[in-house]
Formats: structure tokens, C-alpha cells, sequence
């Protein structure tokens, strides 16, 4: 007979390792806990809740929606994944799109379509896709298998063949990338989980140009830099590159569940009926928020005002930066901002927890900072003091 004893233990599995905190309710750059104490949420929910948390725009819609259809299979059209794609291919360089529910699930369909486009091309051969080391794209077991980080591998061996793991912004390992099997290059414009890491300007344009020479796809991984993040609705805008392929997720749908992948015709015709599907990818509610997040990004100057908060921000972390020996370096783009410390990053995450500000960690010793897009002037000016403050004092214990 099994145990039915009640215990307090939860019943979920032990896959994260929570903060202590429960958050009950949001609304723009602030969350709730089940106490009722305030937070400023510089995580968004890891780079997804852009709009700030339930924003009406996306409210509006959502509720329009929830009044007429939830689901439907993606055997018959569906008038909002329709929409949704026409406004990303009309603000994109990308012809077509491929809705599903996640980031991973993005980058899944984003490696089924290089390996099909390869054998459509006729180069049966081509069978590897490059990523690069420190890479994330995923928790299922091809993605995981695409992230060129062995902690996230420990346990999981064998792992999907077909990836090959190179230098990250190393011009001389170029040269690897074609080795006569490779079909695909898929990679980050910012490591976020690897630690907030750039791509330099001219690293990229000469991948770019390796890719083009020998045809192999140049597909970014655009999960979390994508949806105005970094101050342009995609970071590839700011690097001057033209990809093959792009994913998106996070940002996509304000808080919905949705990813998509995007592909210029060339690639995106190597999907037919058969080859690739999903169950609730594109659904009439997630595409909605999708539908009012996008309008909402490109009308305007919204992108532009970003742009300008986030050049103030860095430059006030920078002054920061100078004038506190704990911080080692600051490094980013736009709203997605790295804090490299000479102490490990959780406990500053919990300093600022405790004074009602969320971050997040990006390895053992950066603070990632992911404030809202529509956080304000004030916001920023205070998430700066209270942080200022905290240097201060903890610096001024260990003189």
C-alpha cells in the first residue's frame, strides 16, 4: 500500500532552487509577495515580462480573446498566428514563421530545419551544427545538447550527437567552423546565461561572412535578446548581419507561453506538412499577446526611449564601476546588463532582495539585470541609489 501520510514537503520535483519568496501579484516594474512587501522586478521573469507585468495593451487583447476561442488545432487557420507573423516578417529581414510554446522548442525546430535544409540542398554529408562554449539554447535533450556548457550536460551522457563547440569570439577558430559537415552555425549575439558575453562587431561579421562563403546557415539564437531587449526589436539590427534564421521566445508573448522561429524563404520552405508540428504552438491566446506585445514595441518611439534609459543606466553602473573595487566590470546591451563582481553573485542578490529590488545571477559572479522596458526614469534612479548604497556599506564593513 503507498503512503498516504500528509507531510509539508511539496509534491513538485526539485528541478529549481527557489528564492525564498512567494510573488502573488504584479503590475508594471513591481511584484507582490504573499505578505504584501513590494519588489522592484529587475528580472522580468528572466528577460520575459518586457512590457512590464500584465500590461493592458496585452490585457485587453487577451481578454478579447478569452471571450470567443482558446484553442484550436493547427489543422485549421488561426486569424491571430496569422497576424503575429505578418507583423514579424514585416519587421524583420525573415519570410516566414513556425510558432511553438518555448525558447528550447524555437531552437529545436531552428536544428530540424538546417539538418532538412542540408539534405534538400542536396549535401547529405552536412550533419553538424556549430555552437560555441559558454552557449545556452535549452534544456531538452537536443538543445542541451547545443549548449556548449558541461555543467548543464553532467548526468545526461550520452548526449545528441551532431555539435561542434568553438571559441566564442575567437576570429582565429574561425577557420573550424567548415569542416565539410557542417550544415548550420547557431549561436547568441549575448551569452546571457554564460555570463552576460557580447559578440564583438568584427567577430561576428567574419562568421557571417565564413557562413555565407561556404553556405552554411546563420541562425541566432534570439530567445533572449530578442523583443526590444537590447533597444532594437532584434540585437542582430545593431551587429549589421543578415541571419538565416532567428528564434524567439521570452519576450514574444508578455508572459504567455510562446516561441517562433523565423526563416527566409529559402530555409523556411524546407518545412512541409509532415516535417514539423506542435499541439499548442501558435494557439489563438498566446498569439494574441503576441499580436499586442509586437504592436506595441514598434509604434512610436518606445524602442528609441529604451535606448535612452539604457544608455543612462550605463552609464551611471559604469561611474559605479570606477568607484567601488567589488565590481570588476559591466558589460551588456540595452535592458540585458551584466554586473561582473569579485564576490559571488548570490549574495548580492540577496542583499538586494532584502532592500525590495530583484536580480539575477549569470554564472557564479555576475548579477544579471533585466529591468522592464517600460520601467521609468525614477525606477532606474533608484535601483542605482539602493545598489550605490549597498556598495557603500559593504565596503565601508570590510575596511
Amino acid at each position: 500500500m503507498p503512503n498516504t501520510v500528509e507531510t509539508n514537503e511539496t509534491k513538485i520535483m526539485n528541478t529549481y532552487k527557489r528564492f525564498p519568496l512567494t510573488l502573488v501579484r504584479g503590475k508594471g516594474s513591481n511584484v507582490w509577495d504573499d505578505e504584501g512587501k513590494k519588489y522592484l522586478d529587475y528580472s522580468s521573469g528572466i528577460a520575459t515580462c518586457n512590457l512590464g507585468h500584465v500590461p493592458s495593451m496585452v490585457k485587453e487583447k487577451i481578454n478579447e480573446q478569452f471571450e470567443s476561442l482558446w484553442h484550436c488545432s493547427n489543422l485549421y487557420h488561426i486569424p491571430n498566428q496569422e497576424k503575429l507573423a505578418s507583423l514579424l516578417t514585416k519587421n524583420s529581414l525573415f519570410d516566414q514563421v513556425f510558432f511553438c510554446n518555448s525558447g528550447a522548442e524555437a531552437n529545436e525546430a531552428a536544428i530540424k530545419i538546417a539538418k532538412k535544409y542540408a539534405k534538400d540542398q542536396g549535401n547529405p554529408e552536412r550533419v553538424e551544427i556549430v555552437t560555441f562554449k559558454q552557449s545556452f539554447h535549452g534544456r531538452t535533450g537536443i538543445t542541451m545538447a547545443a549548449t556548449g556548457q558541461e555543467k548543464i550536460h553532467q548526468g545526461f551522457t550520452p548526449l545528441t550527437p551532431g555539435f561542434r563547440y568553438l571559441p566564442y569570439n575567437d576570429v582565429a577558430t574561425l577557420k573550424e567552423v567548415n569542416n565539410g559537415k557542417t550544415t548550420a552555425v547557431l549561436l547568441e549575439l549575448i551569452q546571457g546565461e554564460g555570463g552576460v558575453f557580447p559578440a564583438t562587431k568584427n567577430w561576428i561579421k567574419e562568421l557571417e561572412k565564413v557562413c555565407k562563403e561556404n553556405d552554411i546557415l546563420l541562425m541566432l539564437d534570439e530567445v533572449q535578446t530578442g523583443m526590444g531587449r537590447t533597444g532594437t526589436l532584434f540585437a542582430h539590427e545593431q551587429y549589421g548581419i543578415e541571419p538565416d534564421v532567428i528564434t524567439l521566445a521570452k519576450g514574444l508573448g508578455s508572459g504567455f507561453p510562446i516561441g517562433a522561429m523565423l526563416a527566409k524563404a529559402s530555409v523556411a520552405q524546407s518545412f512541409q506538412p509532415g516535417t514539423h508540428g506542435s499541439t499548442f504552438g501558435g494557439n489563438p491566446m498566446s498569439t494574441s499577446a503576441g499580436v499586442a506585445t509586437v504592436e506595441f514595441l514598434t509604434q512610436n518611439d518606445f524602442l528609441a526611449e529604451v535606448q535612452e534609459k539604457s544608455a543612462w543606466l550605463r552609464v551611471e553602473l559604469e561611474k559605479l564601476e570606477q568607484s567601488h573595487q567589488v565590481i570588476e566590470e559591466v558589460r551588456g546591451l540595452g535592458l540585458l546588463i551584466g554586473i561582473q563582481l569579485c564576490e559571488e553573485a548570490g549574495t548580492w542578490i540577496n542583499r538586494l532582495r532584502n532592500q525590495g529590488i530583484l536580480v539575477l545571477a549569470a554564472g557564479a559572479n555576475v548579477l544579471r539585470v533585466l529591468p522592464p522596458l517600460t520601467t521609468t526614469k525614477d525606477e532606474l534612479e533608484y535601483f542605482v541609489e539602493v545598489f550605490q548604497g549597498l556598495l557603500s556599506e559593504t565596503e565601508g564593513m570590510t575596511s
